[in-house]
């Protein structure tokens, strides 16, 4: 049968839009699907500053730098919210929300997903003063109280952000010292608008009038509750990975990621990963654009067989 593409790219974020670059050098036929704006993550961050070659850049301005480019380069784009993906004898079923294509191989660069903390009220409330993205909803809360919950990078890089435009920001930590990197520490432990609670943790989101207008911390350590009010949360512990489409192939770990090996091949012949959706150590920007140019290259070798 003739099939739509040689290769379909599933996602068109930092590791995606890389792939897609390396594909079209080599003039692949292969189109990118994506179901929300280009960039993925990179989108959600205020601050890029250890991105070789572009010193200090928003997020959503790196995003679009690369997106542009896959563009001026001829790179089909499509939205689609893929929900399946199956394999037939030699070749690979994508069905989207919009459409149903085939293809020879695939490279799953979906990315990952904010995770919930699982407390009262945070279902509730999300839109309404609980927010997964600072860059997105931080202006909303201008000259107000707000609080980030977290001690990664991605947290005390937004608590950051979130300083500039908000009377006060404290962050909910619970463990006793920050996982984020030394810059980033000093930069909050210094800001004259953090306060840091350490060894704490939301147990309660509270209302009124059908919006946030505070939290419920308990200290780890004495079991004590203590009110902090705010307008705004955010809430930066981590990621899940988008892999629901693919876990029949049993690619995944437990926790969900893709195993790969160095090339982002999977146990399945033409199936490939690369970005946040794969288990590995280190999850940044640089390290997604690497893995999607060494997917792309791999399937090139693969299909060329």
């Amino acid at each position: 049968m003739k099939l739509n593409f040689d290769v379909i790219i599933i996602g068109a974020g930092a590791a995606g839009m890389s792939a897609a670059i390396y594909l079209k050098r080599f003039n692949v036929n292969f189109v990118m699907i994506e179901n929300n704006a280009p960039g993925g993550q990179i989108n959600r961050t205020a601050k890029v500053e250890n991105y070789p070659g572009a010193d200090i850049i928003g997020g959503p301005e790196l995003a679009m730098k690369i997106f542009q480019q896959t563009q001026n380069l001829g790179i089909e784009y499509r939205y689609g919210d893929v929900y399946e993906v199956k394999k037939e004898d030699d070749h690979f079923i994508v069905k989207t929300d919009v459409e149903e294509l085939t293809c020879k191989a695939i490279i799953i660069a979906t990315g990952r997903r904010s995770k919930y903390l699982g407390v009262e009220n945070e279902t509730k409330l999300a839109g309404k003063g609980i927010s997964w993205c600072a860059l997105c909803d931080g202006p909303f809360f201008k000259e107000r109280e707000v609080v980030v919950i977290g001690g990664g990078n991605s947290a005390l890089e937004e608590g950051l952000y979130l300083a500039e435009i908000c009377k006060k920001v404290t962050i909910i930590h619970r463990r006793d010292t920050f996982r984020a990197d030394k810059v980033a520490q000093d930069k909050v432990l210094n800001h004259p608008k953090i306060e840091i609670m350490f060894n704490s943790e939301v147990i309660r989101f509270n209302e009124k009038n059908e919006r946030l207008n505070s939290v419920t911390i308990k200290d780890n350590k004495t079991d004590e509750e203590t009110i902090i009010p705010c307008e705004g949360a955010f809430i930066y512990i981590g990621f899940g990975p988008m892999t629901d489409m693919v876990k029949p192939f049993n690619v995944t770990d437990e926790q969900g990621y893709i195993i790969v090996d160095e090339n982002q091949r999977t146990k399945v012949p033409y199936l490939y990963a690369c970005g946040d959706v794969t288990k590995k150590e280190l999850y940044q920007i640089v390290t997604a654009t690497a893995e999607g140019a060494k997917a792309a290259m791999a399937a090139i070798k693969d299909i060329s067989k």
